[in-house]
């Protein structure tokens, strides 16, 4: 016999579940191991035969073959049925939603979802078993009631999706509804009214906990419809329904909690189930239970409250949340120049002040508009502001924000520390960590369960959880290396500063596949809330980090709020590079612009970056050190293995970012994401470029930030898959209009690259220069020249550009046409070829033998193999002996006897001392 068992107090998710299994394992038998809910009661006196049921006192134990477990996993919530799985031979199967249990299974079927009947539909499904009414109704009832109808926060889409199916089974849904929500009892009632008078009530940290506890004369069916209907009629966020009872031996009572939490912002992280494990209770994190005997009540019920009380987390505060710096103006600032500095930051108001920095009064885009409307585009902006203003402190709590704004319909609420303006919150920042935030708790609470089970988790699911997060990073870094962050975020958390690693650091950390320490070149970004732009936080932290750490050598940027500092082989660090930057935000005057910077915060400092996998920070000071800072998917890209830009615009106002794109893709081996590429095509299409191209003198910028990215691609082993790219994006023509990667250029360019590996295996010279002096070869002489001196390339490199196209008619008319045949008994001797090749260096001879024809190609190949290999037979030292004085005629000598070996003439020294004396006579001797 095949045995399902229900936990004790059956409700309608146990139930549920076990109904579906019946159907998976046919012939088998559901147990209530003891009682039920009165819902279910009730239910089951309509139902009971239309369902697989039996009594517990009907099972022969001799008879069972196997035991399915369902909605616990805890031995003591089987009652007497628990005896069961210490049966010899008997195999025993859990399906749970919930984390944890004793029994010893020998199959698991345990995930973190909001019902355990969705385990079950889910399998049904794949089974493509067709339920009836009354079997699809009553596992509606476990998924809908477990999950509160889908508001629950431990809710999942798997349940939403199980739901849908089981309506498509038929599920009654009249039944459902009066299941659902049932009406209490006259006892219950009773205990209500009591329960109201004596509730006790406090607020922690901005939410109100309540708890009683009522003495009843045994146990008493419903206590949980009766804690969710008190939770219902108070403002209390978390509520604590106990009951107490006499045994009946005097010595020691039942004591029975209910827990339910309504969630919501500030209580994300309060688990109650996990909060009654100590009392060997469970559940979810909204709503558990824990029933014990206790000698007495009164001391063990306080102690569950005073554990709930210390649990409750600190809610978001306003310098958590806030903007800061806050744009401002003066009060004599127009209209229009009001609306200008709008549009320029995208914000729906701006904050006015007066000469001493005191806030005035707010005015909104609306009255702005208004103003505008009327033709005042000239007025100032005195007489269009708000006045009577609304402020809160730096440690406002998030509940006290939101009731401000309810309350008074505010849109935006200025934060003043000592009369001063350091920071606004909006109803976006309200909106974005009542909702965001949430769903975001939901995943953590999701992924930490994964990790409970002793599972990897995925990339998105480590990155939710800090620790995870921050054990990953350190393990990247040499131990060195993570004392320098400890004490750059020890001194950030002295000026009440937050720091952050940025950038290409935490996205290869990510990426990075081994456990084996790397040395990064780190990117921090110091969020210094209300302190201003010229205070340079980054610069500041860098100073004070400077003196732990003397052998350092500090560079300071000002203009964009960074500093640096560097270790040049250093004996733990090496040679190691530690950009601090003051969190800002960028704007670009115009399309290829060097961008104007102002301080801002770590959001908008991330924002302004180009992708997605750029735009992560990691959190390096305390009380959330290890927190991944991803506001716009850049983990979700990663793992899809795509490059995607941030902003529709991004590549007008920076066309390098164009080849930035194509670097990261085909570096990581990633896929420009679908829509960043129509972005790019739009941009080029645009004009913009041909525009830059004819005021480039204007653009300086973008030309240094162009050769950098070229750079960067030519160096790197990927460039023939970059230049293939940028190819099929279009946007060689960044280089130049003219230019494009022809079938000829294409076969110049990799032709190059052997060439390079062939003669220049070391890199002496700058391959990737040669290559894109390659590329230039093919526009005409002074447009190469102009890019070259846009992008400042040397003087040489200038020269060979603009003297190529005579050089290569000087030697093809100065070096006969030849092949093997004719060669060493022709009549172009080898020393002529030496001495027209000779003068020329080695990145002309390249760029000649890439862009001529064979034979030519032949020739240089043959001078740089071997002719610029012989040595000469004889030197100054050899002429001295034989007699010669030195002098002018030295030279001469010595290159007629070099041109002569070369030629086959003499062979050795032998020969070459008679062939001096014959073609100059002896020396004086």
């Amino acid at each position: 016999m095949d045995i399902i068992l229900c936990h004790t107090t059956a409700d309608f998710d146990t139930l549920g579940a076990a109904i579906g299994l019946t159907r998976l394992h046919p012939g088998a038998r559901v147990v209530l191991t003891g009682g039920s809910h009165p819902t279910v009661h009730d239910f089951l006196a309509l139902h009971r035969d239309e369902y697989a049921l039996i009594e517990r006192r009907s099972v022969n134990a001799d008879q069972i073959r196997s035991l399915i477990v369902v909605d616990t996993q805890w031995r003591d919530r089987l009652g007497k049925a628990a005896e069961w799985l210490d049966l010899p031979g008997i195999k025993v199967t859990v399906y749970d939603h919930h984390p944890d249990g004793d029994i010893a299974a020998d199959e698991m079927c345990v995930e973190a979802i909001g019902s355990a009947t969705t385990l079950i539909v889910e399998q049904l499904q794949a089974a493509q078993i067709t339920l009836t009414p009354a079997e699809a109704t009553v596992m509606a009832l476990g998924i809908h009631v477990d999950t509160g109808s889908l508001t629950f926060d431990h809710s999942t889409v798997r349940d939403a999706a199980a739901l849908t199916w089981l309506m498509a089974q038929g599920a009654n849904l009249r039944s459902i509804g009066e299941y659902v929500e049932p009406g209490l009892s006259p006892e219950l009632q009773e205990l209500l009214t009591i329960a109201l008078e004596q509730m006790q009530t406090e607020t922690i940290r901005g939410n109100s906990i309540a708890w009683v506890l009522l003495p009843v004369g045994g146990h008493v069916v419903g206590l949980s419809n009766l804690a969710s209907r008190l939770l219902t009629l108070t403002e209390a966020d978390v509520l604590l329904l106990a009951t107490r009872f006499n045994l009946g031996d005097g010595t020691e009572e039942r004591l029975t909690v209910i827990g339910r939490s309504r969630g919501g912002l500030g209580l994300d992280e309060l688990n109650l189930g996990e909060l009654f494990q100590p009392w060997g209770g469970g559940g979810h994190s909204r709503a558990a239970s824990l029933s014990l005997r206790a000698a007495d009540p009164e001391s063990e019920f306080q102690q569950i409250v005073d554990r709930l009380t210390q649990q409750i987390p600190q809610p978001p505060t306003a310098r958590e949340m806030m903007s800061s710096p806050v744009r401002t103006i003066r009060p004599e600032t127009t209209i229009e120049e009001a609306q200008r500095i709008l549009l320029r930051y995208g914000h729906a108001g701006l904050s006015v002040v007066d000469a001493e920095g005191q806030l005035v009064g707010i005015i909104s885009r609306r009255d702005i508009d208004i103003a505008l409307h009327h033709g005042f585009s000239h007025a100032p902006v005195k007489g269009y502001m708000t006045t009577n203003l609304k402020t809160i402190a730096p440690d406002a709590s998030l509940p006290e924000i939101e009731s401000l704004m309810t309350t008074f319909d505010i849109g935006r609420l200025p934060v003043l520390e000592d009369g001063q303006l350091v920071g606004m919150v909006t109803r976006t920042d309200v909106l974005r960590q009542l909702h965001q935030d949430r769903q975001y708790q939901g995943r953590q609470n999701q992924a930490r369960q994964t990790v409970r089970d002793a599972k990897k988790p995925s990339l998105r699911q480590a990155c939710l959880l800090p620790e995870v997060v921050q054990g990953m990073f350190r393990s990247r870094l040499i131990p060195a290396l993570w004392n320098v962050l400890m004490q750059a975020a020890t001194l950030a958390e002295q000026r009440g500063w937050q720091l952050y690693v940025v950038g290409g650091a935490v996205r290869d950390m990510l990426l990075s596949q081994s456990g084996e320490p790397h040395l990064y070149d780190i990117d921090l970004v110091v969020d210094g809330f209300h302190r201003s732009a010229d205070q340079a936080a980054g610069v500041e932290l860098a100073r004070a980090l400077q003196e732990s750490y003397p052998q350092t050598k500090l560079q300071i940027h000002g203009r964009f709020q960074t500093a640096a500092l560097l270790w040049h082989n250093d004996p733990e660090l090496g040679s190691l590079w530690v950009d601090i930057a003051t969190a800002r935000t960028e704007f670009y005057p115009y399309p290829a612009a060097n961008p104007e910077v102002e301080a801002s915060s770590i959001r908008q400092d991330l924002y302004r970056r180009d992708f997605t996998i750029n735009a992560m920070a990691i959190r390096l000071t305390t009380p959330r050190r290890g927190e991944l800072l991803d506001f716009f998917g850049g983990v979700i890209d990663l793992e899809a293995k795509q490059i995607r830009v941030l902003h529709a615009n991004s590549f007008i106002e920076d066309p390098t970012r164009i080849y930035r794109a194509v670097r990261f893709a085909t570096r990581l081996g990633f896929q420009i994401e679908p829509q960043t590429e129509g972005y790019i095509r739009h941009a080029i299409a645009s004009g913009v470029y041909d525009r830059i191209q004819l005021e480039m003198e204007k653009t300086p910028a973008l030309q240094t930030r162009l050769k950098q990215e070229l750079k960067y691609i030519l160096e790197a082993s990927y460039w023939k898959r970059a230049i293939a790219l940028l190819d099929h994006l279009g946007a060689i023509c960044c280089i130049h209009p003219e230019l494009k990667l022809t079938d000829s250029l294409w076969y110049q360019l990799r032709f190059a690259d052997r060439w390079l590996k062939q003669f220049a295996p070391s890199k002496t010279f700058s391959h990737w220069q040669i290559l894109l002096e390659v590329m230039l070869l093919h526009l005409l002489p002074a447009a190469r020249v102009k890019v070259a001196t846009h992008f400042q390339l040397p003087a040489d490199s200038l020269d060979r550009l603009g003297q190529f196209d005579d050089r290569q008619k000087w030697i093809n008319e100065q070096l006969p046409e030849w092949d093997a045949k004719h060669f060493p008994s022709g009549t172009t001797r080898l020393s002529k070829v030496y001495r027209l090749l000779q003068p020329l260096d080695f990145e002309t001879l390249t760029l000649l033998a890439i862009t001529s024809s064979r034979a030519i190609r032949r020739r240089i190949w043959q001078y740089l193999t071997k002719d610029s290999a012989i040595e000469p037979l004889l030197n100054g030292n050899d002429l001295k002996q034989l007699g010669f004085k030195p002098g002018r005629q030295y030279k001469e000598i010595l290159e007629t006897v070099f041109d002569a070996t070369l030629d086959g003439v003499v062979r050795d020294r032998a020969e070459a001392v008679r062939f001096v004396e014959e073609q100059f006579g002896k020396g004086e001797r």
